[in-house]
């Protein structure tokens, strides 16, 4: 009988780990590792900034927002890698219902007794200790539904497919308008113009939208829908030089002065963490949600807050690149919209603390104080590392 050492069984069963190591295309081996550490290293930078500014002034130091914070980074981690996981393009064939979820949710939202108001915005739900705002997941799922709509037309866009897009997008900006709730309703504008420009909407078509949105703004700051103190954080930044008209002008133009003096009291290097008047004298409003960046600056000056956007911007940089790589249509558009979610959210937030872009009250992404707006990053960010993990299979 003639010896077989050495042969091989063409039965053999190849376990997993042996395919994780040969085969190229597996999932697995494409993960992100920068996209991950960046966003980790911006929400904890996030969660310090926080408790520094909610801590207090003196011992004993309230620690009960970094801890609700800390919950929230551990289940958005979880969620980050749940989604990366699930296969994205399985959304496109339920799509429909995500876009439609979160559209009912953003109609209960407006009934009195269901729907909580909080600082004169009809837009959270009262849960056991947590406060779910609708619109940061509309943004989402907007971007989603408008990516599975459009991979379905697969760049043949004729006028009434466009209006289709149009109300896709509209639909959700109109009920977050209602509550009233402005800028959200803008970065959905800018996220919905990028994505029809991806999608190969002509060019006369995006200049008649950009006229409109204008015209829109002026009508929405003109009209009553936006109360007083609404408008007057809108239109401040423009006439900062100028006297007060009312009192909700002059408390306006307070606050935003105090964030300029605490950005420009930290200097190059800040007066340190956990330190600055402007900080620990709760002086700047808002401190830990929309004015966050104010902290930052007078305790970490011009060096910490660079540090901080140049981790911002590397996760911009890796959310472009994994559009780029993108395997279809459909992850382009996911990666694209969650790209110019964040970058106009940061410009904004930045910018209104420096005074010069409009008050809008848009969270600073992975560093402001807010579930729901946490949350939902950390689900973008899923979906961005499942497109980019998947662009071989």
């Amino acid at each position: 009988m003639a010896a077989t050492y050495g042969t091989r069984s063409p039965h053999r069963v190849r376990r997993p780990m042996a395919n994780f190591r040969t085969n190229t295309a597996s999932p697995f081996r494409h993960v992100d590792l920068v996209l991950v550490a960046a966003v980790l290293a911006v929400s904890l930078f996030g969660a310090v900034m926080v408790y520094s500014t909610t801590r207090g002034a003196v011992p004993p130091y309230d620690a009960g927002y970094l801890k609700r914070v800390l919950v929230f980074i551990v289940l958005g981690s979880g969620i980050m890698a749940g989604v990366a996981l699930f296969d994205y393009r399985k959304l496109k064939d339920f799509w429909p219902f995500i876009y439609g979820l979160s559209l009912f949710l953003l109609v209960m939202v407006l009934v009195p007794g269901i729907g909580s108001r909080t600082k004169g915005t009809q837009g959270w739900f009262q849960l056991p200790g947590f406060q779910l705002q609708p619109s940061e997941l509309a943004k989402l799922a907007m971007i989603i539904g408008f990516a599975g709509l459009a991979s379905q037309f697969r760049g043949d866009l004729d006028n009434t497919r466009v209006l289709m897009l149009l109300g896709l997008c509209g639909a959700p900006m109109f009920f977050v308008l209602l509550q009233p709730d402005l800028g959200t309703t803008l970065v959905s504008v800018a996220v919905s113009f990028a994505l029809l420009a991806v999608a190969g909407v002509r060019g006369r078509i995006l200049a008649g939208l950009a006229l409109a949105a204008i015209l829109g703004t002026t009508l929405v700051l003109t009209s009553g829908v936006l109360k007083d103190y609404q408008k007057a954080r809108l239109t401040t930044f423009v006439e900062q030089d100028k006297k007060a008209a009312t009192a909700i002008d002059e408390d306006t133009r307070f606050n935003l002065e105090q964030s300029k003096i605490a950005i420009g009291a930290g200097g190059m290097w800040g007066q340190g963490l956990f330190e600055g008047q402007q900080t620990r004298g709760k002086i700047v409003p808002e401190q830990r949600t929309d004015f966050i960046f104010s902290a930052v600056g007078e305790q970490l000056g011009f060096v910490g807050s660079g540090i901080l956007l140049a981790l911002m911007g590397t996760i911009v940089w890796r959310v472009w690149r994994a559009a780029q790589l993108a395997r279809d249509e459909f992850g382009t558009l996911l990666c694209t919209g969650v790209m110019v979610m964040l970058v106009v959210q940061i410009f904004e937030n930045v910018g209104m603390t420096m005074g010069i872009m409009p008050i809008t009250g848009i969270p600073l992404p992975f560093v402001s104080y807010g579930g729901s707006a946490l949350l939902t990053m950390f689900l973008s960010m899923g979906l961005v590392l499942s497109v980019h993990m998947r662009r071989f299979s």
